[in-house]
Order: C-alpha cells, then structure tokens, then sequence
C-alpha cells in the first residue's frame, strides 16, 4: 500500500483537517487556491468529510497525503474536477496470501472483504464456501476458499457429472459416496486438487474378487420454477449416485481373469437423483406509477435497451432489497440505496448526490447489473438462488 502518511497511518487514521483559511498559499502541483474545499473521502472503507484543496481529484487526495498507486481505484478518476460536498471512493491494491481450491497463491487486489474478493471471481465465486463470513476483513487471518468446480467420473460404466466446492479428488470421491476397493485406480491420483472441468477415469480390479460394490448412477430430473425467469436453470439437489453389492463368477486360465459373470446383484443404497430447477416466469409488463423511483427506473432500463421483460425481474430485485427507497439503509451492513451497494459510497462514482439522488442510484445499479450479470433477469436468478446479488 502506498501513502505518505499522516491521516492512515495507524488505527485510529489520523485525519488531516483543514480549517477555511483565505488567502493561503498551498502547494498543490504548483497552483495557488483561495479556499479549502469540502469532500467526503472514502478510504478502504474508512469514510471521512474533510477540508481539501486543488483543482482535480488527485490534487485533493494529495493535500491529504494520499498518494494513489498504479493498481489503486480511485472513483471519480484523479484527472476529474473537484466538485464541492462530492464523494471521492479510494480503494489501495495491495498483496494477499489465500488458500484457493487448495493452493496456497498470492494475488493483488482492491477487495477489502471475503465478499468483495468472491464478487471479483465473477461466476467462479458464485457458490464458493470460505473459511470466513462475506463481511470478513481480508486484511485478518489467512481465508480458503473453494470455488464450484464441474467433475466428471467415469465409473462401472457410467459417467457421472458433479458439481463440487471440494479442493480435493479424495475430497469428491468422499461427497459423491464413491467407494475404492483395494487395487482400484483413479486415473488422477487421489490427493491432485479437483478442477475445474477435470474428467476421472475409475479402473476397477478385475483380479479374483468375487463380491464387489459398483455404483448405481443416479437420474437428473426436471423441476419448473415460476418466481425464476424463464430459460433459466440451476441445479437444486445435487444428484447422489447409489451403491449395488454385485457377486461374480470368476474363470481363470494360467491364473489370469478371462471371463467374469454376474451371479447376483442387490442394491445397497438408493441413489438420490438430480433435480435442475428451470424458470418458466413469463416476465410480463409489471404496473408502475409515475413519477416514482420505479418509473425512472423503467425508463433508464429501456435506455439500456431493456424492455418489459427485463424490467420485472429488475423490479423483483430492488423491490426485494430496498422496496425501490432511495434512502434505504441496512443496519447490518454498509449497503444503501434502491440497488443496496455496499458500501453505499461506491455510487460516488456516477455522482456525488448518491446519498439522496434515485437517478443516481439508479445508473449505479444498472451498471453493475450488466457488468455483473449481463443482465436484470440474470442478476434476478441469481438472487432467488444464492439469496443476495
């Protein structure tokens, strides 16, 4: 992290306040301003109003002794004009050490949360467990995290498809109920981590055994969903294969297996299928009064190029997090306004009014949905299945 101190140095930040003093000769990249401006400075979270001087946003983080870094966001940009009562959002980069899908690796990031980190993963984060809440500072004691991988596995005939959070193959096989007879092997050694994608084969030993337990491949089933929109889909239940107790017959010639036969075969655990939810919600026009947060919200959603359809699922969304109120404030976290951004500063970055203007809040949030989620139903979905967006 780069600043040169005073006002971040310690805990707690020691802020460099400025009284209105006319006339003064200040130093900001060779300028000579009159008086100090006010503006809220959002440092990391840390949220503070001060007295600033300069012309641009860099020379205001400057009187402050900020110093912005390369990799640092700083929202609006340095170059931007001061505008007085604005909002300046600064998040520094910096080195972290994480524990991910069972590897220890270090990544340079502006995220300050377990939460922000996981939304930065975009849709590998959705699902992912860690060792820590979302609202964990990352900055405490190290977090792991294990992010939703595909695996297939090829076993007694059958490939099975799962989806897993665990770091681990050993790990799957262990979820999944797959049991390993001596002398079976994995095409993928056991304590490999699990990836994305991977495909293991299972080879069993077709040695003398005469009894052996083989699985039962589960069935995938399909659920409609009419509060999800519709062509989206999402998987409910995870399927479990089953078990079987299978008996052979075994010949051998020269002491080697040549023909193996199946004298019996009893099922020992049923397998519990699949069930992928599908949305069949027929996202008609949803009534909105005008002049309200919802009107302006249908227009700025139609600018966007989304219609009737996309604005219901946008209007489920924000009637859920904030029922459309502008000055919506959640007591539990730093979430605020119609879209709930967390922290509420970040809607600095379209314009200083945030705190009171929907239009403002509005932009924000429609920007993050399509940066996000594409789109409105999308970020929708995900909300009605992971319960936040």
């Amino acid at each position: 992290m780069r600043y040169a101190r005073p006002w971040l140095a310690s805990r707690p930040a020691r802020w460099v306040v400025r009284g209105a003093v006319v006339g003064a000769l200040v130093g900001v990249s060779g300028m000579y301003v009159a008086n100090a401006t006010t503006m809220t400075i959002d440092y990391n979270g840390d949220v503070r109003t001060v007295g600033v001087y300069g012309d641009t946003v860099g020379d205001a983080l400057a009187s402050q002794h900020i110093e912005v870094g390369r990799d640092d966001i700083v929202q609006p940009a340095a170059s931007s004009d001061v505008g007085a009562g604005g909002t300046v959002v600064v998040r520094t980069s910096r080195e972290i050490t994480v524990e991910l899908d069972g590897q220890s690796i270090t990544l340079r990031t502006t995220a300050g949360t377990v939460g922000e980190l996981l939304a930065a993963l975009g849709p590998r984060g959705d699902g992912a467990l860690a060792t820590a809440s979302r609202t964990e500072r990352l900055d405490r004691d190290p977090v792991r995290f294990s992010t939703v991988k595909k695996v297939n596995i090829a076993v007694d005939g059958s490939v099975l498809e799962f989806n897993t959070t665990q770091s681990t193959v050993r790990g799957l096989f262990k979820e999944a109920g797959i049991a390993l007879a001596d002398g079976d092997v994995t095409s993928v050694p056991l304590d490999a981590a699990a990836v994305d994608g991977m495909i293991i084969m299972v080879s069993r030993d077709a040695s003398s055994s005469r009894t052996v337990t083989e699985v039962v491949p589960f069935e995938s089933e399909k659920v409609e969903d009419s509060s999800l929109p519709e062509g989206y889909e999402s998987i409910r239940t995870a399927g479990v294969p089953g078990e079987a107790t299978v008996k052979y017959a075994v010949k051998t010639v020269g002491g080697a297996v040549v023909e193996r036969t199946v004298v019996e075969r009893k099922v020992t655990r049923e397998p519990v299928n699949e069930v992928v939810v599908v949305g069949t919600m027929d996202v008609a026009t949803a009534p909105v009064d005008p002049g309200s947060a919802r009107a302006l919200g249908q227009a700025m959603a139609a600018e966007r190029g989304w219609g009737a359809d996309e604005f219901s699922c946008l209007d489920q969304l924000w009637q859920k997090e904030s029922g459309w109120r502008w000055n919506a404030d959640n007591p539990s976290s730093s979430a605020y306004g119609i879209a709930q951004a967390n922290p509420g500063s970040k809607m600095a970055t379209v314009g200083s009014d945030w705190l009171t203007n929907p239009a403002t809040q509005i932009e924000w949030g429609l920007g993050y949905i399509s940066g996000r989620y594409g789109t409105p139903c999308g970020a929708w979905a995900h909300s009605v299945e992971i319960g936040w967006y």
